[in-house]
């Protein structure tokens, strides 16, 4: 008799987003540095609602390495100066829910009052055209 060698390969399926880091789906980018991407939400709950992802596939925001999670914030800090440039808020706001894709992220959302984050409202479904002139828009202001 024979030995036989079994070979088990777990392959970890991608996620959303780091297809989106490796371009392999299209995103309205709107920053991107050596560890993080910013973008539009494709399906956002207000106009230039934007997700701000570290490029490391980790799922819960504080499972990411320290130096991260304080780099994240440096990271977002002029997209949030824009956004708020760019729309008519009171702020922008910021909220980690995490629930939707098991990656890290964050998301920046022009609000003018606290139910503005509410992540049970219904999502936007905007034009290619629409979602270009928010990029464009937020990127002018950068």
């Amino acid at each position: 008799m024979h030995g036989h060698f079994f070979f088990i390969f777990v392959i970890k399926k991608m996620t959303i987003f780091t297809k989106i880091i490796n371009n392999q789906i299209p995103s309205y980018k709107i920053k991107e540095d050596e560890n993080f991407i910013a973008f539009l939400d494709a399906f956002p709950l207000v106009r230039g609602h934007v997700l701000v992802v570290p490029k490391i596939e980790v799922d819960k925001i504080f499972d990411l390495p320290e130096n991260y999670l304080s780099q994240m914030l440096v990271f977002a800090k002029p997209i949030a100066k824009s956004i708020e440039k760019s729309f008519e808020c009171n702020r922008c706001g910021i909220s980690v829910v995490g629930i939707e894709v098991p990656h890290a992220h964050m998301h920046l959302i022009p609000i003018n009052t606290a139910n503005d984050l509410n992540f049970t409202m219904p999502k936007l479904n905007l034009a290619t055209e629409e979602m270009k002139k928010i990029q464009q828009l937020i990127l002018s202001n950068l």
